[in-house]
């Protein structure tokens, strides 16, 4: 009996330098039985991490105490901030022309941009958000603006200056010298320049790929100031021809449609108003060069 109590001693002191020499992480052993065999195994388990107090328990975080209305109702979540308005009536430039092409990919505008915020735009505003269940305000806000960029591409150069108002090109190199209509392709614009100089700038747009206008330096030989084509029987007011029957001239088309339709070759101009004063300073003879 006295060997089998040394034995139980041992045994005892054994485990629990296994406990002392356990470090970090935890281990098993196994407490000797009656008959001295292993037991079932017992997990010792070790904290992974030191508590904040010696002796205490982390504690769980406790749930934030809810809201209660003064009669002991619960209050309502607060509102969401209202959306932030990015275009009203009134407004111009660029980016109002983005807004208006975007409308137009939608289908809700059907002419320009014209880079202001106008009563047309403000109506086309209207309809698109009462379409989508949104406020009908005509302003657009930020929950407008997101929803259109959702459905819409990012509209191009073209579609942007539909209606023409464009940045022109630098001059071509041949314009720099002498009275010259420097006509780009490229930017569809016309600038008037005398030595150098740009006196004023238009939108033009040019002939189909069918009757495309002609490219290359010509004189103006002939003005008409109420022209009307014996070809087309249309009217070309203010023609400064150029080139055989291709002029400039302006065009109640263009003004009406933008670049949405096209000429016969001829070099169209949408502002009356710029043309006829361009009419008047234009001479036989000045140069006019079309390049892109």
């Amino acid at each position: 009996m006295r060997r089998k109590g040394v034995r139980r001693q041992g045994i005892t002191a054994l485990a629990a330098l296994a406990v002392l020499a356990g470090g970090a992480g935890g281990c098993t052993v196994r407490p000797a039985g009656e008959d001295g065999r292993g037991g079932s195994p017992v997990r010792i388990e070790v904290p992974s991490r030191t508590p904040s107090a010696a002796g205490t328990e982390p504690k769980s975080p406790e749930p934030e105490p809810e809201s209660r209305a003064p009669g002991g109702g619960r209050t309502s979540s607060p509102a969401a901030p209202p959306a932030r308005v990015l275009w009203s009536p009134g407004d111009s430039g660029r980016d109002i022309r983005e807004l208006q092409a975007r409308l137009r990919q939608v289908a809700w505008i059907f002419q320009g941009p014209t880079g202001t915020y106008d009563e047309p735009t403000a109506e086309a505003v209207r309809g698109f958000q009462g379409k989508r269940g949104l406020p009908r305000t005509g302003v657009t806000d930020s929950v407008t603006w997101r929803r259109l960029l959702d459905m819409t591409h990012e509209p191009g150069r073209w579609e942007l200056y539909l209606m023409g108002g464009q940045p022109a090109d630098a001059p071509d190199p041949r314009c720099r010298t002498g009275r010259v209509l420097c006509i780009s392709k490229s930017s569809r614009t016309l600038r008037w320049m005398i030595d150098g100089r740009t006196v004023s700038t238009m939108a033009v747009r040019f002939g189909s790929e069918y009757t495309p206008t002609r490219e290359g330096v010509f004189r103006v030989y002939w003005k008409s100031r109420d022209h009307v084509s014996t070809l087309y029987d249309s009217p070309m007011p203010y023609a400064m021809f150029f080139s055989g029957g291709q002029a400039v001239h302006f065009s109640a088309d263009f003004a009406a449609r933008g670049y949405g339709g096209a000429s016969h070759g001829c070099v169209n101009v949408r502002d009356e108003a710029a043309i006829a004063r361009l009419y008047g300073q234009v001479r036989n003879g000045d140069k006019v060069v079309v390049h892109w």
